[in-house]
């Protein structure tokens, strides 16, 4: 866990330097971060180190003073205590100041060159951080002059000492600073490491793991995440992974089934095509017959069948193309319906065409004739299914109205109405269907036919004497693409 995985998408591994998986930078970042963290507190405790050195050192200083101030009352101190006194306390001189005059109690043979003085008193934070590194890194020449608080009632008592004790010193307490900030670095980081892998970078491999798995072989369900059940973040992320990978599968199966499904019926089309070719030359016979209803009957059949060899041809283009862009001109209303009527119609359901003579819709004339008679169709099947409501005829209505700027166009019948459980997919291919070997076809290719003109279909609440009501919504003028066309017409 925590390595990168490798770009199988380009066929090259991905640049990475070694370890820099995600607990490696973790781990990385996390000493980082450790470090400035120490970083900010060994630079005023370096600054507070070197105070207290001093302090210890002035401290000393007004113990030999007493000690000086005993030893010699008439002010006058051998030289011999003078030395030893330096030697305990460090430092080259110790001068006290009184009201009177500043007394040097003890200093060394040689005069001592003052390289810098502080004043302990009223040194600030930042003069005490500044005075710090500059004893770390200023030259080791020179002594450092340093003053403090007087004994018994003086004013200040100074000293002057060598910096390079003080330099040592300090550069001791930074190794073991850095020591100690490494090892808690490194004790920090790897707590951090882990509880980071254990709640955050397992189940996000998990995740990768099963993305990758489900990437490269999409139809397979065992590589379908199992979703730990967890109600954080990433236990969520798990859930709608899996449900996403479910419905991915589905939908492939489905294409693939709708593939296969399209395989056939572009064979079944094509010999169909060739039979109906046929039966078009005998209907052509027929209407020269000198039976009179033959002669009747010869027009609607060979429209019939020129219309079954189109949608043949259709079908057999239908991967490579949808339907054709409709050529929108004038025509009536009433006529298109009673051709739709005809073409399907059965002796069980009676079908009423209710619209006005003198009704013109701008339309594709081919479009709008399959769209009403898919759903047609579709009525007259669900009432020869299901029946028409009780005490009612088996019925079929098409009607048609004109409003502001559309045109609106009703398939109603008297059937049991449409269940709620295939409303949701009502116009999707093969899911909206709820009788016993439908398809669903009739509605999605009527929702698309009316689409490609700008307008829309959709199910009414309430049909005619409580059944179905499909309603058809085109709008009262032509499509701008297809304005010249129209105007042609």
């Amino acid at each position: 866990m925590g390595e990168t995985p490798r770009d199988t998408g380009s066929g090259k591994a991905s640049r990475r330097w070694p370890g820099a998986g995600l607990s490696g930078r973790v781990l990385v970042l996390s000493i980082a971060f450790v470090m400035v963290a120490e970083v900010a507190i060994y630079i005023p405790s370096i600054a507070n180190f070197r105070n207290n050195w001093l302090r210890d050192r002035l401290s000393a200083a007004y113990t030999a003073a007493l000690v000086l101030e005993a030893a010699a009352p008439d002010k006058a101190i051998p030289e011999q205590l003078k030395s030893e006194l330096l030697a305990s306390v460090g430092a080259m001189s110790i001068a006290v100041k009184t009201q009177d005059a500043r007394r040097l109690l003890a200093a060394s043979d040689t005069p001592p060159r003052v390289a810098e003085r502080f004043d302990l008193r009223d040194a600030s934070p930042l003069d005490a951080i500044a005075g710090a590194f500059r004893t770390l890194w200023g030259p080791p020449e020179g002594a450092l002059l340093v003053i403090g608080a007087g004994p018994h009632g003086a004013q200040f008592i100074e000293i002057t000492l060598s910096q390079e004790p003080l330099r040592q010193a300090m550069w001791r307490y930074s190794g073991n600073i850095l020591l100690l900030s490494l090892l808690i670095s490194m004790i920090v980081a790897s707590l951090a490491v882990l509880a980071l892998h254990l709640l955050v970078l397992r189940p996000v491999g998990r995740l990768t793991t099963s993305l990758i798995a489900f990437r490269d072989s999409p139809e397979d369900p065992t590589r379908i995440i199992e979703p730990s059940g967890k109600h954080h973040e990433i236990g969520l992320a798990e859930a709608a992974l899996a449900q996403t990978q479910r419905a991915l599968l589905e939908e492939l199966r489905e294409k693939k089934r709708l593939a296969s499904l399209g395989l056939a019926v572009a064979k079944i089309n094509h010999d169909l095509r060739n039979m109906l070719s046929s039966a078009q030359l005998l209907s052509d016979r027929l209407a020269g017959s000198p039976d009179p209803v033959g002669r009747a009957v010869a027009p609607k059949l060979i429209r019939t069948l020129d219309r079954a060899i189109a949608f043949c041809q259709s079908t057999l283009t239908y991967g490579r193309a949808a339907e054709p862009t409709p050529v929108v001109r004038p025509c009536r209303l009433r006529n298109v319906a009673a051709e739709a009527v005809d073409a399907a119609g059965g002796p069980a359901v009676r079908l009423v065409n209710d619209v006005p003579g003198d009704f013109l819709v701008l339309a594709d004339r081919e479009h709008l004739f399959r769209a009403l008679m898919n759903l047609l169709r579709n009525a007259c099947e669900a009432l020869e299914a299901a029946g028409p409501q009780p005490g009612r005829e088996p019925l079929v209505r098409v009607s048609a109205v004109r409003r502001p700027g559309v045109v609106v166009i009703d398939v109603s019948d008297s059937g049991p109405g449409v269940p709620q459980r295939a409303r949701e997919n009502l116009f999707v291919a093969f899911q909206g269907s709820d009788r016993a070997g439908g398809t669903g076809l009739g509605l999605a290719i009527a929702a698309e036919l009316v689409a490609a003109h700008g307008g829309g279909i959709r199910l009414l609440l309430e049909g005619l004497e409580g059944g179905a009501t499909f309603r058809i919504e085109l709008p009262d003028r032509p499509p701008a693409r297809h304005r010249d066309t129209a105007a042609a017409g």
